[in-house]
């Protein structure tokens, strides 16, 4: 099996790729820049794990990895981009450039890498997005505003993606990490990276050729739209 991995660099990214490398994936997995423990892995592993630099946030960038890696064919493609921003300030009171900036890194950019990379995917592969339960309409209870706003714009935002004949048969993965103990989850999160991402390995695992979208969380447990 064979995956692509955008924003690899550390933290839930970097979990996921080590969890598919210890069931023995070959891997492209990409950083924007410095990425020590990524790049420790990819020591460790040289022949199963190749590294890419790619800012998700600059499109011309992943043209140009879509054109260096044209002719490949991978089982995986997931997108793993995403900002936080302050949970107690109303969306009202948000500066117009933090919106934009909130919005285009967590809703649009992911969709359009996956658009631009999309044609490297087998007809029956799975192409998967972080997302967050802070996404769903049906349980939403306030706080984290814009950072809720722009989970539930990426939601729809890959719902149309996946309308899309071109991913008819196609498995399209929405799926919530949990909260993670990560520079943007914080120490106090109850889940470490690694029940994370091997929960989240394993639910990739479990759907991949089955079709259709789903929004889950890491243990595969369906979240409400």
């Amino acid at each position: 099996m064979k995956a692509l991995i955008i924003g690899a660099s550390r933290g839930l990214g970097l979990g996921l790729t080590r969890q598919f490398l210890a069931r023995d994936w070959q891997i492209v997995a990409t950083r924007r820049g410095a990425a020590p423990g990524l790049e420790e892995a990819a020591r460790a592993h040289p022949k199963a794990l190749r590294l890419e630099q790619v800012d998700i946030d600059h499109p011309a960038q992943i043209s140009a990895l879509a054109g260096r890696l044209a002719g490949e064919t991978f089982d995986l493609l997931f997108v793993n981009a995403g900002v936080s921003s302050p949970p107690e300030v109303p969306l009202a009171k948000v500066a117009d450039a933090e919106i934009s900036r909130v919005l285009f890194t967590n809703a649009i950019n992911p969709v359009r890498a996956a658009e631009a990379l999309s044609g490297l995917v087998g007809p029956g592969g799975t192409i998967g997005f972080m997302t967050s339960l802070l996404g769903s309409i049906a349980q939403c209870n306030g706080g984290y505003e814009l950072y809720r706003v722009s989970k539930t714009a990426l939601n729809m935002a890959v719902m149309c993606f996946g309308a899309q004949a071109a991913h008819k048969g196609r498995t399209i993965l929405l799926l919530h990490p949990g909260w993670v103990r990560t520079d943007m989850g914080g120490p106090q999160a109850p889940l470490d990276i690694e029940t994370s991402t091997k929960g989240l390995a394993e639910t990739i695992t479990r759907h991949h050729g089955k079709g259709g979208i789903a929004y889950l969380d890491y243990q595969g447990e369906t979240i409400p739209w």
